[in-house]
């Protein structure tokens, strides 16, 4: 390992380049989900194709058993926030799913989320939800800089969710859910919030692997949890849509390890500098 600081895990290139192995795929399993899922089939089956996925692309499912959680992925449907059990559930045309995924390759892990609506084109409410909660992680990740904090991360997340009041679409941050470190074990620290102040927190040296979540609501952002002791639900109802990727610093600027293309276009768009160790 590099070295450790307070649990805080570095890793060296060489490990990152793994974590890159893991990240790809995932991110080849997510974009199968969001071109498979539709209309009359069940979250279970979704939950099948990813576990395949997985498994032929010569990684382990990370969520498979963790803490006794019972699938491959979460998958979460309307008001439900994260940490959905993929089962029975038959998806109906307009369903806003939120699929999370996470691999290990060789002992190191990779992490990351999408939403999609079911079937046709999303409502204007949905598309906005949608939109707004995948840009605030690509600010956040991009607001990211050698001897920043973590909590600037989460000031970018914020301040853009904030800035889209005034268009009319006022959304709930989740505050009991965050991102996390990531590497040897799924969850690592620091933890990583979607709101608070900038330079606080650990400071954001290259190396240091984190997964950056949003999730967002229509309404407030209060949240519930189910009799299975898993699923997280809005406590008004309200939908919810979930964003992630795991991203380190390198030396040469940001590289998205779970993003197909590093993250170079989004990241490109937004000013930062894309800094993959290989791809």
């Amino acid at each position: 390992m590099g070295w450790r600081d307070r649990g805080v895990e570095i890793k060296t290139p060489e490990q990152l380049l793994l974590m890159r192995r893991a990240g790809l795929v995932v991110g080849a399993t997510l974009q199968l989900l969001s071109e498979s899922v539709r209309p009359g089939m069940t979250t279970g089956e979704l939950d099948a194709i990813a576990e395949d996925s997985i498994r032929s692309r010569g990684a382990v499912p990370s969520f498979l058993g963790y803490q006794g959680f019972p699938g491959s992925i979460c998958v979460s449907v309307n008001e439900e926030v994260v940490h959905g059990i993929p089962g029975d559930r038959v998806l109906a045309e307009g369903d806003l799913v939120s699929i999370d995924c996470g691999a290990i390759v060789e002992g190191f892990h990779g992490d990351a989320a999408l939403s999609v609506v079911v079937g046709g084109a999303p409502s204007a409410a949905d598309a906005e939800l949608l939109r707004i909660t995948q840009e605030s992680m690509w600010r956040g990740i991009a607001a990211a800089r050698d001897g920043g904090r973590v909590t600037d991360i989460g000031h970018a997340v914020e301040s853009y969710v904030r800035s889209q009041d005034a268009t009319g679409t006022a959304l709930g941050i989740v505050e009991d859910y965050v991102g996390h470190g990531i590497g040897t074990e799924m969850h690592l620290p620091p933890n990583v919030p979607n709101y608070g102040k900038p330079g606080r927190g650990p400071r954001l040296v290259p190396g240091l692997a984190l997964a950056v979540e949003p999730m967002l609501t229509a309404g407030d952002p209060e949240t519930d949890i189910l009799e299975d002791e898993w699923t997280v639900v809005t406590a008004d109802g309200a939908r919810a849509a979930h964003f992630e990727h795991t991203f380190v610093l390198t030396e040469h600027g940001h590289w998205v390890l779970t993003a197909l293309d590093g993250g170079e276009e989004r990241l490109t768009a937004l000013g930062a500098t894309f800094g993959p160790l290989a791809d």
